[in-house]
């Protein structure tokens, strides 16, 4: 249990498409957002979906296979690991961001839309 410290695994769809980002140092990073759905059914029977909303970061090869095959709508799972940040805004406030750092990638079935 000892290598199960920091890890994620989410199976969700594309929010909208990749953007991919080439940095000064030569590294690239891409940043795409990852719908993920829990369905049940509250007391009267009614199904309800609650949709979760997260930031995935994918560094160097892996933001290469994301440019070339992740679309918005695009059904993946990936691994990897939570990771906090905060910066400043454009109004001096503190903003905090919590992302999930992949290192795998797998691409599922083809494009789904669930409405």
């Amino acid at each position: 249990m000892s290598t199960l410290r920091n890890k994620v695994q989410l199976i969700g769809n594309v929010g909208q498409d990749p953007v991919i980002t080439n940095l000064e140092s030569g590294k690239r990073v891409a940043r795409l957002t990852l719908a993920t759905n829990e369905h049940y059914k509250n007391n009267e029977g009614e199904r309800i979906t609650n949709t979760e909303w997260h930031t995935v970061i994918g560094w160097g090869k892996l933001a290469d296979i994301i440019e070339g095959f992740v679309t918005k709508g695009k059904e993946i799972a990936i691994e990897g690991k939570l990771t906090s940040r905060s910066y400043e805004d454009k109004e001096g406030n503190k903003r905090y961001v919590t992302e999930v750092v992949a290192s795998e990638i797998l691409l599922l079935g083809g494009n789904t839309h669930e409405e």
